[in-house]
């Protein structure tokens, strides 16, 4: 009878401790958006990329890049902390095969407080781009980048620590399209 009032004891404790271990990976998933109601488009493009690298393929990534090689190493200390990459990106033959309902989806989960536009570059001949991020404090914990093109559209959405001038060196890796970003030595040299 001891044992089982001891047992009920620590149960609230217990409980607690589940409660705030849930609370805190709910937290840290707040990054993460809903892509999949994009999936119908698959059926109109001409190409698909669909690229779901979650934390443990990234740990596994990160293991296999070559610590001797410079830019596989850099590509290993950027991908360190992230609890996710994800892309989804539709490339068409003819203009306009998504909708503006197709991009709404994307930013209505994308509100102030947690998440603040960033950038938003707006062209009639090369299409839109908007950057959001999700802060946790001082730190970004969260990245979506939606590049809308008349014959082109594609989501990014990187999960976890992200640092915006080291972003630019996983341009082109893991699944991520090149996106225009340039660290800012570059953008210096350019001026």
């Amino acid at each position: 009878m001891k044992s089982l009032l001891k047992t009920l004891s620590r149960m609230p404790l217990a409980i607690s401790l589940c409660l705030i271990v849930t609370a805190l990976t709910v937290k840290a998933q707040d990054a993460k958006i809903q892509m999949a109601h994009l999936d119908h488009l698959a059926s109109r493009a001409n190409e698909t990329v669909d690229v779901n690298i979650d934390e443990r393929l990234i740990q596994l990534a990160a293991k296999i890049f070559n610590d001797k090689d410079e830019d596989e190493a850099q590509i290993k200390k950027l991908v360190v902390g992230l609890k996710g990459i994800y892309v989804k990106s539709f490339e068409f033959d003819n203009d306009n095969e998504y909708s503006a309902a197709d991009i709404d989806s994307i930013r209505s989960q994308l509100r102030e407080p947690a998440w603040s536009r960033l950038v938003n570059v707006t062209s009639k001949r090369e299409g839109n781009v908007e950057v959001y991020i999700s802060l946790g404090g001082p730190q970004i914990n969260g990245l979506v980048v939606i590049s809308a093109e008349s014959k082109e559209l594609t989501v990014v959405n990187i999960v976890g620590p992200v640092d915006l001038e080291k972003l630019a060196k996983l341009e082109g890796n893991l699944g991520i399209p090149e996106l225009g970003i340039k660290p800012a030595k570059q953008k210096k040299e350019e001026q």
